[in-house]
């Protein structure tokens, strides 16, 4: 991958190098938006995943760095 580089005038220095964007272009196919159901396989898979949605959003017991001592 060739690396975009700009030289530019740094506060209280001479010219610098800035590295500019490093990500490749690209968009996802169409084909495969929105088709979470396909990707889980078995009906139990796909239940343990939207209970697991529905857990994060609206349960009362979070848990990791979202936990809260004191709910808002």
């Amino acid at each position: 991958m060739d690396y975009k580089i700009d030289k530019v005038k740094a506060p209280g220095r001479d010219e610098v190098e800035l590295l500019q964007e490093t990500f490749e272009e690209g968009k996802p196919d169409d084909n495969e938006l929105g088709k979470w159901r396909q990707k889980l396989g078995t009906r139990d898979n796909m239940l343990k995943y939207l209970k697991t949605g529905e857990r994060y959003w609206y349960s009362d017991d979070w848990y990791g760095s979202e936990k809260r001592k004191n709910p808002a």
